[in-house]
């Protein structure tokens, strides 16, 4: 027999292969338990037969390549008798998919979500401070069925003012039942006004904490000693003359909003240290409030009187101020029950039937590096001066929580928080302050629902900044990016924000879904885009596909680019998806093996539903649940046998 060329046997191949394309089935790797979806249609299969496996005719013999057309006729022979064996694990398979329930699909997303969002807090874990806590357990377990359906802003205020380190941020920690307010044994760690909701008996009152009330007869050398404030740490670039400046502002704006949180309550808590004895500070702060608010209820607590004995010694001396001393210990909690029926005395009943429940309101947080304008953002957006707003690095430290109303009508939280620092370059400062606001502002992150990364225009993007984007896409949260300081770029043009956006677009990759915002707060200027993209966010954030559209756009995205094969010839098959959660949008595959999706196929899957879906500005979770076959014995269907494989995109 002559053997052919290889171009002979190409040449007489080529004409009888033209028309395979014409067959058309589902792509390998894809079955979501429709029937005009499954590969491998016997009837074309058998077309396939019949066409190949079918006698040469005369005229084929005639032609004199007898030898050619039973050598090819041999080759595929093979291929379609391969054909026929995946066939046959096909129709296993389509069997095997009749019996799927989808109910049970459902429950176990939702197990399968569970499961993802226990080992993800684990892994996102935020220490907690160990002061307080046990003291905060009892009140947490006395107001956990209450139900609070009374507006913040319609609740009577009590503030807690006195002068630094009196202990009022430990009392205002007892008072909500938290660990809300940060407690150190340094003078000055609380400056802006925090809110904190409180209950006793049928009362709801809100607490204000407010930082040390200063006074005049001190020098401005003594009080930044007592304030324990720097003028080299984190404050580096700033001429000097501006650092004293912002200095020497300081106690008059911790101040401010000492006076401001005493104004807007009807019961004022002035707090004097038992130990420490009576002061001039506490003299001159009594006839302070004496003089210009004395319609107002005002009940002098003594604290860090631990000693019921000798608490009433420590108190007596504090009769010359005017006022009726009751000694209370903020740490062990004695006397605040007195101290409650004090306050509660000089409220009203705030009927919470005469109200509606509130509507779920989001919280956004304003996180970023220090000095970047966070809290000048904030005053922007309310219209007030809500925090201290200075150069001085550090500023905020605790977590501030202010209620907004957009133009439109809708209620948001806005968060401020203190400036995220390296690690290192906390631990190296050596202060307990800077690292207990640091994890403040992680615990804002985890309480909201948006965040805010703010950046400085003129600031390069660090390695910090791509650490707290980490954080955020880590912690499931929405998201915008807010560029500040969007005037002092020179020369701007119409190209300048498009180059500026590929950039923060590379340099912070993992979240290149957010959408950005150029503002100027220090001015006011399109800071009323900031909470329009919020609510956007927001909205996403919250937005639930159906099963059908959902199974449509991964049939859709399968079709376009199937599963790739493994070096054995497998390929990832998938039977189901739905969406499990919302906030964030989180996504369940059942497939047949997890393992068989490598993380390329599942960014490229993601990259489908965000390109079909949406989902501006939120992260979105895939997780991959893998199922063996069933396996039959004795003529019943064993327990089906699962693998669980959750891994997230």
């Amino acid at each position: 027999m002559k053997l052919m060329s290889s171009l002979d046997l190409c040449t007489s191949i080529f004409p009888l292969l033209s028309p395979i394309p014409t067959f058309v089935h589902s792509p390998p790797g894809f079955c979501l338990t429709n029937p005009h979806l499954r590969h491998g249609h016997g009837h074309h299969h058998c077309n396939l037969r019949s066409r190949f496996l079918s006698p040469p005719s005369a005229t084929q013999l005639s032609t004199g390549k007898e030898n050619e057309e039973l050598l090819l006729a041999e080759i595929n022979e093979n291929e379609v008798e391969s054909e026929l064996e995946v066939d046959d694990s096909s129709e296993e398979e389509e069997e095997e998919e009749e019996r799927f329930n989808f109910e049970e699909f459902e429950r176990e997303a939702q197990l399968a979500v569970k499961d993802y969002s226990d080992s993800l807090s684990l892994q996102l874990k935020i220490e907690d401070e160990t002061s307080s806590q046990k003291d905060a357990r009892g009140k947490q377990k006395t107001s956990k069925n209450i139900t609070y359906n009374v507006p913040d802003h319609l609740l009577p205020r009590v503030a807690i003012v006195g002068r630094p380190n009196v202990g009022k941020s430990a009392l205002f920690n007892r008072l909500v039942g938290g660990n809300r307010a940060i407690v150190v044994d340094e003078p000055g760690v609380t400056r802006d006004r925090l809110y904190g909701r409180s209950f006793w008996g049928d009362y709801e009152f809100m607490v204000v904490d407010t930082g040390g009330v200063l006074t005049i007869s001190k020098s401005q050398t003594n009080m930044m000693e007592e304030l324990a404030i720097s003028t080299t740490i984190g404050m580096e670039g700033i001429p000097l003359a501006s650092r004293e400046a912002a200095v020497a502002r300081m106690p008059s704006m911790i101040e401010k909003q000492a006076t401001i949180a005493v104004e807007e309550s009807s019961v004022i808590i002035f707090l004097v240290d038992g130990q420490a004895g009576l002061t001039a500070a506490d003299v001159e702060i009594g006839d302070w409030l004496r003089r210009n608010y004395s319609h107002k209820c005002i009940i002098l607590a003594v604290n860090k009187c631990e000693s019921p004995v000798k608490g009433v010694m420590q108190a007596s001396e504090f009769w010359s101020l005017g006022y009726s001393p009751l000694s209370i210990s903020a740490i062990s909690g004695s006397g605040t029950g007195e101290l409650l029926d004090l306050v509660c005395s000089q409220l009203k009943i705030i009927k919470t039937e005469n109200h509606d429940e509130e509507d779920y309101v989001p919280a956004i947080a304003i996180v970023g590096r220090p000095n970047v304008g966070k809290s000048s953002i904030l005053n922007a957006l309310v219209g007030e001066d809500r925090t201290i707003v200075s150069p001085v690095s550090g500023t905020t430290r605790d977590a501030i929580d202010t209620e907004f109303t957009g133009s439109d009508g809708q209620k948001f939280r806005l968060i401020d928080t203190a400036g995220i620092r390296r690690r290192a370059a906390v631990a190296s400062s050596g202060s307990t302050t800077e690292a207990l606001s640091v994890n403040r502002a992680f615990r804002a992150i985890r309480r909201s629902d948006v965040v805010a990364l703010v950046i400085e225009a003129m600031a390069c993007i660090t390695e910090q900044d791509f650490k707290i984007a980490e954080r955020i896409e880590g912690e499931g949260k929405g998201c915008l990016i807010v560029v500040n300081k969007w005037d002092t770029i020179p020369n701007k043009n119409q190209q300048t924000a498009t180059y500026y956006e590929q950039d923060v677009r590379e340099r912070l990759r993992i979240l290149n879904w957010a959408p950005i915002v150029y503002s100027t707060a220090i001015q006011g200027h399109s800071i009323e885009k900031m909470i329009v993209a919020a609510a956007i966010v927001e909205k996403e954030r919250s937005r639930r596909l159906s099963t059908a559209t959902l199974n449509q756009v991964v049939r859709e995205a399968v079709a376009f680019k199937p599963p790739p094969r493994t070096r054995g010839g497998k390929r990832g098959r998938v039977y189901y998806c739905t969406q499990a959660a919302i906030r964030p949008p989180t996504f369940v595959f059942f497939v047949n093996d997890a393992k068989l999706f490598p993380e390329t196929y599942r960014r490229y899957m993601e990259k489908q539903l965000r390109t079909s879906a949406g989902f501006t500005g939120t992260p979105i979770r895939l997780l991959w649940r893998s199922r063996r076959k069933m396996e039959k014995y004795d003529g019943k269907d064993a327990a089906t046998k699962r693998q669980v494989n959750l891994v997230p995109e």
